[in-house]
């Protein structure tokens, strides 16, 4: 995933965007994970986990992105595909050896707060988001990103967020929907977008498959 936009407030809104490979294969929604009863998220067929996991009985979510800075030992590396799942179910990041993972941000969110959990590789910062409307890429609260000061306005004064995901794909750094070819020929695009409201009542859970009414 490469980018969540988080509205705090009650209801808080969370949007979760995934770029991946286009050949890297997936499922959608649902409870794919025997070790998390009534967990909810899609499901990454590669190794596992998932990019945003949802627990409605808790009306807790958990959003997962890549991060930047010093990876993991191949010998040691396990998926970040976990975390989303650990920690909606904790409550909490919990306490893990994370220098076997990759780089990682870690939105965590239910009705009264969100917290975003950087991992660099080497240290683990915590960060309470602000009031208002926050934006996580790759950079993590990154306000000179092309992404961030080009839809950060937009997500600020727009009420309906599904409006924001109807632009064409783009290649362009600023877009929020992407889709290109890379020079090794891979196709990279934006897979699916997560809208979730969590709020002291219950959750609202609405996925959209980005691929489905495109070619390949």
């Amino acid at each position: 995933m490469c980018t969540v936009i988080v509205r705090t407030g009650l209801p808080l809104t969370l949007m979760g965007v995934r770029d991946e490979f286009a050949d890297r294969p997936w499922e959608g929604p649902g409870e794919h994970w025997p070790d998390y009863p009534g967990v909810v998220g899609g499901r990454d067929l590669k190794a596992g986990g998932t990019w945003l996991a949802v627990d409605p009985s808790a009306r807790r979510a958990a959003a997962l992105l890549n991060g930047r800075g010093r990876e993991a030992p191949d010998a040691v590396k396990v998926s970040r595909g976990d975390l989303p799942l650990r920690a909606v179910a904790a409550g909490d990041l919990p306490d893990l050896d994370l220098t076997r993972y990759d780089p990682f941000h870690l939105v965590l969110a239910d009705p009264g707060r969100a917290r975003l959990f950087t991992w660099d590789g080497v240290r683990l910062t915590t960060t309470v988001l602000p009031d208002g409307t926050s934006m996580i890429v790759n950079s993590g609260l990154d306000p000179a990103s092309e992404r961030v000061t080009a839809f950060l306005p937009r997500f600020e004064s727009t009420a309906d967020w599904h409006e924001l995901i109807t632009d064409p794909p783009s290649a362009d750094p600023a877009a929020l929907i992407v889709d290109h070819t890379l020079p090794d020929g891979r196709r990279f695009t934006t897979l699916s977008v997560t809208l979730l409201t969590l709020d002291t009542g219950g959750v609202t859970y609405d996925f959209t498959d980005m691929t489905a009414d495109r070619d390949g």
